[in-house]
């Protein structure tokens, strides 16, 4: 009888311990905004190094939340310094969240607290047109092309003929270097539709697609500005973006003082905006609009612009190349940024910013690399000094806080060199 008593005694007790922290899923929503980079918005790991956690016990994920703090059981270099900064609070929160969902990660059920909630907050909703699929020519993929051809097509390299970087040794074929790109596909098309006689040129360009042709148009617009590449590099990607982004040119002309006419910024301490992710242009121009992120001049800037200008000038920007910014690197600066430092409780970059610094844009996270270092030890210490506190759930803030001066300039200048 004692050993009962004394088992129906533990077993309480483990229970008591297990449930000291009873998990709010709604404020675990928040909180796991960091966790989202990795393991999905619905817990759904964005790629098969992650694990799904949608469904999973949430007495498991603070076991292992609990762990990675500790950092001795089970230790990771980015899990380590995420739940270093997590008390159980927060640790039973964000299980709640995630085990709210199936398995399969569809949503969990509606509460009638929830569903009155939502009634509450979904006036007025505002509907988008699907997205738009918008080919952007690259001038990459087009310097490819030229040098070496495509032979599962039957696209021989222009080189042969018209030299290195369009400039022709032979007197009889032309200069194609800095052309216009529109004249450019103008002739390649009217080759291809054989509206232009050459026997050459026509078995050439018949084989070439249109979005052949503009990568073609975007390289000779200035050849030497275009870097080494590899012959794999001329594939072709369609990109497809919510807003219109020929709207958006029109509506972005106020910004190239200082963006650029193209989104590369002239000026250092201006950030870049080309192939910056859509949906983070359109929550930084509305946090300017609303207050959220201060700037005096961007509030100005932006004041008269609707909501469909917002969505249509950041899918301009997004649609844009960007020019990488020249920076130096340093072993402290990659070690900070691939594997951060659980002993100061840094959590590593590459997490939410990806191991090549393009982000994640359907996570919230931008794309970091090549932007202008100057811009980002600026940006890095308003965090730091809470200057800029539009970051979700003070992610960047609580990290940048814990960085000394040296350590923010390593990790800018690291980001700003990654291509």
């Amino acid at each position: 009888m004692k050993k009962v008593l004394f088992s129906i005694i533990i077993g309480f007790s483990i229970l008591s311990h297990a449930n000291a922290f009873e998990g709010d899923a709604k404020a675990g929503k928040t909180k796991a905004a960091t966790c989202t980079a990795c393991h999905g918005a619905n817990g759904i790991g964005i790629m098969g190094a992650y694990p799904n956690i949608a469904g999973q016990h949430a007495d498991y994920i603070v076991k292992q939340l609990k762990a990675f703090k500790a950092n001795s059981d089970r230790s990771d270099p980015v899990m380590s310094p995420m739940a270093a900064a997590l008390s159980e609070q927060d640790m039973a929160d964000v299980a709640a969240y995630f085990a709210s969902f199936g398995r399969d990660g569809s949503a969990p059920a509606v509460t009638e607290d929830a569903a009155s909630d939502s009634s509450a907050t979904s006036a007025a909703p505002v509907t988008r047109a699907p997205a738009k699929a918008v080919y952007i020519a690259d001038a990459k993929s087009g310097k490819a092309l030229y040098e070496h051809g495509d032979k599962a097509r039957g696209i021989t390299a222009c080189i042969d003929c018209h030299g290195k970087e369009g400039n022709s040794d032979v007197l009889i074929n032309p200069n194609l270097s800095a052309q216009h790109p529109e004249y450019i596909e103008k002739q390649l098309k009217a080759f291809k539709a054989v509206t232009r006689h050459n026997v050459a040129m026509n078995q050439i360009s018949g084989n070439l697609s249109d979005e052949d042709i503009a990568n073609l148009g975007a390289y000779f617009k200035d050849p030497a500005a275009v870097g080494e590449v590899k012959a794999s590099a001329a594939m072709v990607v369609v990109k497809s973006f919510t807003g219109d982004v020929a709207e958006g040119k029109i509506k972005a002309v106020t910004c190239a003082a200082c963006h650029g006419e193209d989104g590369n910024a002239l000026v250092a301490m201006y950030p870049s905006l080309a192939g910056q992710g859509e949906a983070y242009l359109v929550k930084q121009i509305t946090e300017f609009k609303t207050g959220v992120r201060q700037d005096p001049v961007m509030a100005g800037m932006v004041a008269a612009l609707s909501a469909d200008d917002i969505q249509n000038i950041s899918a301009y920007f997004a649609s844009q190349t960007l020019n990488p910014a020249m920076a130096e690197t340093s072993a402290r600066g990659k070690q900070l940024y691939m594997s951060g430092d659980a002993k100061a409780g840094i959590t590593a970059c590459v997490a939410c910013h990806s191991i090549n610094g393009k982000g994640m844009d359907k996570a919230g996270f931008p794309s970091v690399a090549g932007q202008s270092p100057t811009y980002l030890k600026s940006q890095l210490e308003k965090f730091r000094t809470k200057a800029r506190t539009n970051d979700t759930n003070s992610m960047m803030q609580n990290i940048a806080i814990k960085l000394t001066k040296k350590d923010l300039d390593a990790v800018a200048n690291y980001m700003a060199s990654l291509k």
